[in-house]
């Protein structure tokens, strides 16, 4: 029985052997697919009859990388390209960061929730028009909800009695 065992297992591993080392199967990551493609997170909306622009959105959104837009397009729209904000974004102090043509920098700050959670706009002015090369920061910070507070309860609770336990065993012997 341990005979025909072992040959029946040398017949399936030769077999795996054989169909693993066919020509289309590669192993790895192949760099000149890479070479070809560099852009990394590059999404583009542009639109064929207009002028369209480069611009950027870090921060806390679902997809944040550069963007090719169209020169009408402003924070609102582009944070929606950009996937909407995530649960940890500020969205009260969103910023744009602008370098002008004479080579000085700008924050153009706004408030986002005045147009998700407000009847009337608090904010004298709208919300900005983006040019070419802004960058739209969504800055946060991570909450924490009951789930969290939770699993830190019990990650502590079962921790201290891990060791309770030990010292008690130490102490007995």
């Amino acid at each position: 029985m341990k005979i025909s065992f072992f040959g029946f297992l040398l017949i399936i591993l030769y077999s795996v052997q054989s169909y693993s080392q066919s020509n289309d199967t590669k192993i790895g990551v192949d760099y000149g697919a890479l070479k070809q493609n560099p852009q990394g997170a590059v999404y583009d909306y542009s639109d064929p009859q207009s002028v369209n622009i480069k611009v950027a959105v870090w921060g806390n959104v679902r997809f944040p990388g550069r963007y090719i837009v169209p020169e009408y397009t402003n924070a609102k729209d582009l944070l929606s390209y950009a996937g909407g904000p995530t649960d940890a974004a500020l969205l009260d102090d969103l910023r744009i960061f602008r370098t002008k043509s004479d080579s000085t920098q700008e924050f153009i700050q706004f408030n986002y929730n005045d147009l998700l959670w407000e009847k009337n706009l608090k904010s004298s002015h709208s919300l900005p028009q983006i040019k070419a090369g802004d960058v739209l920061l969504v800055p946060g910070e991570p909450r924490w909800y009951t789930k969290d507070y939770v699993s830190l309860t019990l990650s502590v609770i079962s921790t201290l009695i891990s060791l309770s336990i030990l010292i008690l065993n130490i102490v007995r012997k």
